[in-house]
């Protein structure tokens, strides 16, 4: 099947999956998931069995994609409970949440797994590829992404019963909040940290660089679809107690 979105300019990386350390939380015990358009927090799943095996307290915010404002507001709410510092991490449109609400004082570092990282007056959808046809459809304001696109270009790397059931259940983003630009840019102020997918047809990995060479974040590539934490989450794991422990230094 021809491809849904076309990449933006060739990528060069050195590809692999990184060994998981297992290595014990210091300091910075609490990281805080959140989830993109599209999916909710049962994504999470492998990277948080392997946090908590670790020693990691790990809560995922049920942000309900309606908006940035409000998705920031529903972060803020998980992050005003921890005990401690946190590691607040985001994937795809999740990032543009961390990056509205990331300037919490719970936050310690930011950790951007193949995610939106924009800057003050930028929207996520500004940075999708262009051409073609639309990649979802629209009811009340909503957006549900094409069962073909999701099975074939945002999750093909998935089993198919598991990417299947991933596509019934899908969580739709409100246009609002995948159009609205973010009012602060928390990656200006707090560590971050970066990992690309080298396979991702949602987010082109070009634009995924870009976006960890602007922040200086700590950047890694790993194999994997735009939901390659599903399928590699040692990979993201691995990323996110790495930034614990730097927070904890």
């Amino acid at each position: 099947m021809r491809k849904i979105f076309a990449l933006l300019g060739a990528t060069a990386l050195t590809l692999a999956a990184p060994a998981f350390a297992g290595d014990k939380p210091g300091k910075v015990k609490n990281v805080v998931l959140v989830h993109g358009a599209w999916a909710d927090g049962s994504g999470w799943r492998g990277v948080y069995d392997i946090l908590r095996k670790d020693g990691y307290t790990v809560t995922v915010v049920a942000n309900p994609d309606t908006g940035v404002a409000e998705d920031a507001a529903a972060t803020k709410r998980v992050l005003d409970r921890q005990d401690g510092p946190a590691i607040l991490v985001g994937h795809s449109y999740g990032g543009v949440v961390i990056t509205q609400a990331g300037g919490h004082p719970n936050v310690a570092g930011l950790v951007y797994i193949t995610a939106f990282a924009p800057d003050i007056g930028e929207n996520a959808f500004q940075f999708l590829p262009t051409g073609g046809p639309a990649p979802f459809t629209v009811t009340d304001g909503h957006a549900f992404l094409i069962r073909d696109v999701f099975l074939h270009a945002f999750a093909p790397d998935v089993p198919l019963a598991d990417r299947e059931f991933m596509a019934d259940s899908q969580v739709p983003i409100a246009l609002a909040a995948g159009g609205t630009p973010v009012t602060a840019a928390a990656w200006k102020t707090k560590p971050s940290w970066y990992l690309v997918a080298a396979d991702d047809q949602i987010i082109p990995p070009s634009v995924q660089q870009m976006f960890a060479k602007r922040m200086k974040a700590t950047t890694l590539a790993a194999p994997g679809s735009h939901v390659s934490f599903v399928v590699h989450p040692e990979a993201a794991a691995k990323m996110i107690e790495d930034a614990a422990q730097a927070a904890s230094k």
